[in-house]
């Protein structure tokens, strides 16, 4: 009988400490918001994150989403861009990175169907890096367009990554987990950077439910007439050591109405990384 060989030892002693990453289509200002952003707020409060990154988040003038809830969520250090929105072209619809921790630089790029938001977070034990990303290429038949802008966009990541510390790419991909321009990601297809893949943290952590993000039983998700959709993702880059950004657990959170509203017509996701 063979002798059974040991399991890899390259991570070390793993991490025990983690850290609570959110991330979160909000729908911008569409329908009754103020009193989606309550409950949107209510939500958010209720998970108590160390950073939550948000997609079609709006700023108006000197008002911002972001600046609200970081203030409601006691997430002081916020950054955030964004574009014209559709729904009110006096306003900006965009990426939103909030952090218990300073953020000691951030930058935004464009990469084809992909808008990117990037905050390095000065954490208590190591930096963290943050991307933050909304795919405006979202209807089904522009796979084509994801793939590029995700190859465009992983060879942005892989450029600055540091080895040593969390890397953490999350949001809106509009795409499905068996997509290419995704298993482009999860290392399912060839790396477009050699020894940068991640881990999907519903994948590895979440329950053994199809996790969707997009369901029909939110009534603000039925007017597309899709069908029920996993598109919003958590991506941690592995491997790290002592498993730095490995996902220990998954949720996803505003699947209920509060006081009667759905928070968004997405669903959010919640991990908890190795940190």
């Amino acid at each position: 009988m063979a002798e059974l060989s040991m399991p890899p030892q390259s991570y070390g002693r793993l991490i025990e400490t983690t850290m609570r990453i959110v991330t979160w289509n909000v729908w911008g200002l569409y329908g009754p918001w103020q009193k989606r952003e309550a409950a949107i707020s209510a939500t958010l409060r209720a998970a108590n994150a160390d950073v939550v990154v948000l997609t079609e988040s709006w700023a108006k003038g000197d008002d911002s989403q972001a600046a609200r809830l970081a203030d409601a969520l006691d997430l002081p250090h916020h950054v955030m861009s964004g574009v014209t929105a559709q729904e009110d072209p006096a306003a900006l619809s965009g990426v939103a990175v909030l952090s218990r921790w300073p953020i000691r630089r951030e930058s935004t790029r464009t990469f084809g169907g992909a808008r990117v938001q990037y905050a390095e977070l000065s954490g208590p034990r190591r930096p963290i890096q943050v991307y933050g990303l909304a795919m405006d290429a979202w209807w089904l038949d522009e796979s084509q367009a994801r793939q590029d802008a995700v190859r465009d966009v992983l060879a942005y990541v892989g450029n600055g990554h540091d080895v040593e510390i969390p890397l953490v790419l999350c949001g809106d991909f509009n795409a499905d987990p068996d997509s290419d321009e995704l298993r482009l990601i999860r290392g399912r297809s060839a790396a477009p950077v050699p020894g940068l893949s991640f881990y999907d943290a519903w994948e590895v952590a979440g329950e053994d439910a199809p996790g969707y993000t997009w369901s029909n039983a939110n009534p603000w998700a039925t007017q597309l007439l899709w069908p029920n959709r996993r598109i919003d993702y958590i991506f941690s880059a592995a491997p790290r050591r002592g498993g730095a950004g490995h996902p220990v657990g998954a949720a996803l959170l505003g699947t209920q109405p509060v006081d009667g509203a759905y928070p968004s017509d997405h669903y959010a996701v919640q991990s908890d990384l190795r940190y």
